[in-house]
């Protein structure tokens, strides 16, 4: 006979395991890096560190080194490729 703590611990188990593979961020293709790269140098970009797509709704750039000598964290739109969000670092 199963336990009402087994079947619990058994959705816990299951959700968790639901949860990483739905939320998971992956790199880009080398399509879509060739795109994010000709896409950041436009908006005056010269140089970054990881690209990744976040949970599948947007493109997140870490320390991005805009031409104004600062350098951003960015969040690109993805489709457009627009910048979204832009944090200094």
């Amino acid at each position: 006979m199963i336990s009402i703590r087994s079947l619990m611990m058994s959705a816990v188990v299951l959700s968790a395991f639901a949860g990483t593979a739905m939320a998971a961020d992956r790199a880009p293709t080398p399509e879509e890096q060739t795109r994010i790269e000709a896409a950041l140098k436009s908006a005056g970009y010269s140089s970054w560190k990881k690209i990744e797509l976040d949970d599948g709704k947007f493109w997140e750039i870490d320390d991005a080194v805009h031409s104004d000598g600062k350098t951003y964290d960015l969040e690109l739109d993805p489709s457009s490729l627009a910048v979204i969000k832009k944090s200094l670092d």
